[in-house]
């Protein structure tokens, strides 16, 4: 055994990032409070798979992965290859003189070195010396056994033969660091092909944006990825379409990361629309500058009759073809939405005419220069149902009187308020009754939907859909979000669903269609009663199962396909305090607030902090 002694503190000299003490044994090292063994590849599978290295790369332990390679000169490599060719067919021939059965391994050898030597020789690959070498660390001498076994294990289940580097492990661990130096020159040849499959391109990490395309954006950060100790860094709008999901149980932290992607994604020049049931997103907008609808506040309308009228540049106003009759179709879906339940056959075509008939008063027709005109309101539509002679259509306009003239008649009694503009567009609902949250979530939608298809003011938009469960527990709304969902690519636009009602999403035919059409999937913490739902639409693993169960606040799995990283969503200080809602934190800052500031107007710092 040679041991290197500890130097006196008084002789200390050299890197401090040097080891106190280095003891080496025959099979393994002591560098410090460490336990090392190192290990060369001396066997190799026949046939590899790019990214075939990716199981030694997730090896959950501490584990250095070395791969050397040194150009072998394509003269040099011609003349090994003959006559290693020539070695082949000479013994196969003397197996056949003989009357010997053939080898199978010879004859798989000698077609590789065939198929190799056609290749070199047509220049379509290179030869290489690689040696590729382990290094495990453990903490004491029973774990360092353990991690040594599980690691023959892993190389084992790879067709890999792991050599330890017996008497030369100090070499071997040395070899292990990234110096370039490699002290144990256990090599094997490589040609291109297979030299190419053995790089680390594949990992824990998710892929990065295509670095030599002019169009590439810039991404989100989302936080630390638990696998490898990476930052989860993706862009939804590299991916086939923008959509987004994210799914997790109450206190998983699902608002806090719809908060932390739509304020990162303000950095980029991303414009947000947020549909806020909880009115959790107005600090957030304050903070930065967006724009605020507390819908069922006094004053604050939507008229569900406007068309989506356009401005071009040049200033003239304009609207699509099929306006008006896209119009009619949406007052179907709102009524069905009121009404908490699908409109009749019959009912559908008195309504359809007295749709025409409301905008025929109002002297908007099927000519399109007649659609700037100001729009007529739910209670003109409620008005032509009552007048008319048909008993239905009647009916209809009686069930409409809550809406244009009882209690729930606010939202709708009077023209549109203020057009959406904005960067951050936050329409908030919390001052809305119960009743008429899901017609409030449509109507936004709609609103945000008539700016997204604007096609003199394209520019990459998100439209966030806080507790979707309040419009998905109405067929006509998950029918409107799912078209959503399908349209909103062809806008340049990517819709995020965030629920924590699982149910209401994966137990309908339209909420798992919502859900098909979303390129970026996040599963946060999940509740035992949904987690089957769960695992059975997303094809988790039982180890994947287990994460959800008992992952911490804002851990969870992010999927895109065929890539699936576990994250915890981080976030700065001052991002933090924008999109917290945790109430002992809010409560903290209303403290710090009157310590720092004791003339401040408490009622203001209430509409900025205590609101959420």
């Amino acid at each position: 055994m040679l041991t290197k002694k500890r130097r006196p503190a008084s002789a200390a000299v050299g890197s401090p990032f040097a080891p106190d003490a280095v003891e080496v044994n025959p099979r393994h090292l002591q560098i410090g409070d460490e336990w090392v063994a190192s290990f060369a590849i001396a066997g190799y599978p026949r046939e590899v798979h790019p990214g075939w290295l990716q199981p030694l790369l997730t090896y959950p332990g501490r584990l250095d992965v070395s791969l050397h390679i040194e150009p072998i000169d394509p003269q040099v490599a011609a003349e090994r290859l003959k006559k290693q060719l020539g070695k082949l067919e000479s013994g196969r021939r003397h197996t056949a003189q003989h009357g010997r059965l053939a080898d199978p391994q010879v004859e798989a050898a000698t077609e590789d070195a065939h198929d190799l030597s056609d290749r070199l020789a047509r220049g379509e690959g290179r030869l290489f010396r690689v040696g590729l070498y382990l290094t495990v660390h453990a903490t004491s001498e029973r774990e360092l056994i353990e991690e040594i076994s599980a690691l023959r294990a892993l190389t084992a289940s790879l067709l890999m033969d792991a050599k330890p580097t017996t008497y030369r492990s100090l070499q071997g661990w040395v070899t292990a660091l990234p110096m370039g130096l490699d002290q144990i020159g256990m090599t094997r040849s490589f040609d291109t092909a297979a030299l190419s499959a053995a790089f680390p391109f594949t990992s824990p990490d998710l892929p990065p944006p295509d670095a030599t395309s002019a169009s590439a954006a810039s991404g989100v950060l989302y936080g630390w990825n638990l696998g490898s100790q990476g930052l989860v860094h993706w862009d939804r709008f590299a991916c086939e379409n923008y959509n987004s999901v994210i799914l997790g149980r109450s206190g998983a932290g699902k608002s806090y990361l719809v908060k932390l992607e739509a304020l990162r994604s303000l950095y980029r020049g991303v414009e947000i629309a947020i549909i806020d049931p909880e009115d959790e997103y107005a600090r957030l907008a304050r903070a930065v500058g967006g724009t605020y609808f507390p819908l069922g506040s006094e004053g604050v309308r939507l008229n569900p009759l406007d068309l989506p009228i356009h401005t071009r540049p040049d200033g003239r106003r304009t609207a699509p073809s099929d306006a008006l009759t896209r119009r009619s179709l949406f007052v179907h879906t709102l009524l069905s939405v009121l009404f908490g339940q699908s409109l009749a056959a019959d009912e559908r075509a008195v309504l359809d005419q007295a749709v025409t008939a409301t905008y025929r008063a109002a002297g908007m027709t099927d000519d399109a220069r007649t659609w700037t005109r100001q729009a007529p309101l739910l209670s003109d539509l409620r008005a032509v149902l009552a007048q008319s002679d048909v008993e239905t259509a009647r009916d209809l306009g009686s069930r409409l009187h809550p809406f244009t003239d009882g209690a729930f008649s606010g939202l709708f009694d009077g023209p549109t308020t203020a057009p959406p503009e904005g960067h951050l567009l936050v329409f908030s609902l919390r001052n809305l009754p119960d009743e008429l949250k899901p017609a409030g979530t449509l109507l936004t939608l709609d609103a945000v939907w008539r700016r997204v298809s604007n096609p003199s003011t394209r520019r990459p938009r998100l439209c966030v859909v806080d507790e979707a469960w309040l419009l998905m527990q109405q067929p006509s709304g998950a029918e409107f979000l799912w078209r959503m969902a399908k349209s909103a690519r062809k806008h340049w636009a990517g819709l995020t669903v965030a629920t924590q009602d699982v149910g209401d999403v994966l137990g309908s035919d339209l909420g798992k269609a919502v859900i098909a059409n979303a390129a970026t999937q996040i599963l946060l913490r999940q509740a035992p009663q949904a987690i089957d739902d769960i695992v059975r639409t997303f094809g988790l693993s039982e180890g994947e199962r287990q994460f959800l169960l008992a992952a911490g606040t804002g851990q969870g799995l992010l999927s895109t396909g065929t890539q699936r990283v576990a994250l915890q969503a981080i976030a700065s200080d001052t991002e933090h305090r924008l999109i917290t809602t945790d109430p002992a934190e809010l409560a903290a800052m209303a403290d710090e607030f009157t310590e720092t500031d004791e003339t401040a107007d408490q009622d203001s710092y209430h509409d900025l902090v205590l609101d959420d």
